[in-house]
């Protein structure tokens, strides 16, 4: 009897796991991906070296969409206030250019190394782009 409770409750268990497999008619990750707009960026990351306080500095940054799919950018977002971000509204098609403005403020003195963060229909949902420098104080007088 116990042989055959143990039996029933292990058919019982192997059910509910085959229940859980993929089907063999799901697209395999790669044909996923092929279907998805790609960002090919001329760079992400730009240095603005020194600048002079209280003097915005805006930095262009240019992709290309070099997927099978349009790109559509649902939100571009600054780490902080000081920093203004402006883009391409529009769905990019494939082989189209769009663009991403970041435009920094410059108010404070020193370093500075801020994020814009691109959220858009790609693979890893989002892509981070960097803008980065130095803020030197105007000189009274000049």
């Amino acid at each position: 009897m116990k042989k055959f409770l143990f039996l029933a409750v292990f058919a019982l268990f192997a059910g509910v796991a085959a229940a859980q497999q993929i089907p063999a008619t799901t697209l395999s990750k790669d044909e996923v991906k092929s279907d998805v707009a790609v960002f090919a960026w001329d760079n992400t990351t730009h240095d603005f070296g020194k600048i002079k306080q209280g003097t915005p500095v805006t930095h262009e940054f240019k992709f290309t969409n070099t997927g099978k799919a349009p790109l559509v950018i649902t939100n571009v977002q600054a780490s902080c206030g000081c920093t203004t971000p402006a883009w391409t509204k529009d769905p990019v098609m494939p082989g189209g250019q769009g663009f991403i403005k970041a435009t920094y403020n410059a108010a404070s003195v020193g370093a500075f190394n801020k994020t814009v963060t691109v959220t858009a229909n790609i693979e890893a949902g989002f892509v981070q782009l960097v803008i980065k420098g130095e803020v030197q104080p105007t000189q009274a007088g000049k």
